[in-house]
């Protein structure tokens, strides 16, 4: 099997290139072209977190080219490590929250999504520009978020922003990490965001009004929380926080 990372390499894009220009017909020269494409795309694979300059700002061109095993997100360019793998509270939590949700979703047009699930968020930006993958800087996985415009899915994930976005935070978890995204879902219309404290048992709950977050409540245990999006759905909090 070719090395395509060798040096020995670069010889054969020269001759590709070269048998570029003398053949005939389009279809043999689009076939070429996207030989060299591949090759190219290979040379960039990135497969060590090691290799990421953190002081360099990257777009979900760059994200699609990282096969290290580290889960990272994109906040407008920077790169930001998740924590290590949930810990037990944090997946019961998920759990116990995704059954209320996924029960109360059926027959229903909206899909519920949870982690790893990229959203890859773009502001203001028309839908044109959201398929560059150059121009698409943030891109975030939320433990679970809700989405009704069936338009923004893709294999990839979701382009735009979640009509619910529902975060649990870990012990690695710093308080700049949950202002950044709190910032990030505000500006890019997320119009409902929770945010889970599994330690304190409690649900934080910030519902978008002309385009700035309104602090609704903080839930405990014991309570049923309203959906804001959803008319008439409560979840009962006692379920979510079951041991």
């Amino acid at each position: 099997m070719v090395d395509l990372r060798t040096s020995n390499m670069r010889p054969i894009v020269y001759y590709i290139k070269e048998l570029i220009k003398n053949f005939e017909t389009d279809a043999k020269v689009s076939v070429y072209r996207k030989m060299i494409t591949l090759q190219q795309n290979v040379y960039q694979m990135i497969t060590d977190f090691r290799q990421l300059d953190l002081n360099k700002r990257y777009t979900y061109a760059d994200y699609l080219t990282w096969m290290f095993d580290e889960r990272v997100e994109l906040f407008k360019g920077w790169v930001k490590e998740m924590s290590p793998a949930p810990n037990m509270s944090h997946q019961r939590i998920s759990w116990n929250l995704s059954g209320e949700i996924s029960q109360y979703l059926k027959g229903r047009s909206c899909a519920a999504f949870s982690a790893p699930f990229d959203v890859r968020l773009i502001g203001k930006s028309k839908s044109k520009k959201a398929k560059d993958n150059n121009a698409v800087y943030t891109v975030v996985q939320p433990d679970i978020c809700i989405i009704c415009d069936h338009e923004k899915l893709d294999e990839r994930g979701c382009i735009g922003a979640p009509d619910w976005i529902i975060e649990i935070v870990s012990p690695g978890n710093t308080k700049k990490e949950i202002d950044d995204k709190y910032s990030i879902y505000e500006e890019n219309g997320v119009r409902e965001y929770w945010i889970i404290q599994p330690t304190d048992e409690t649900v934080t709950v910030f519902d978008l009004k002309n385009n700035k977050y309104q602090f609704r409540k903080i839930y405990n245990n014991i309570d049923k929380a309203s959906v804001g999006i959803f008319t008439g759905f409560e979840i009962e909090l006692p379920e979510v926080f079951r041991k």
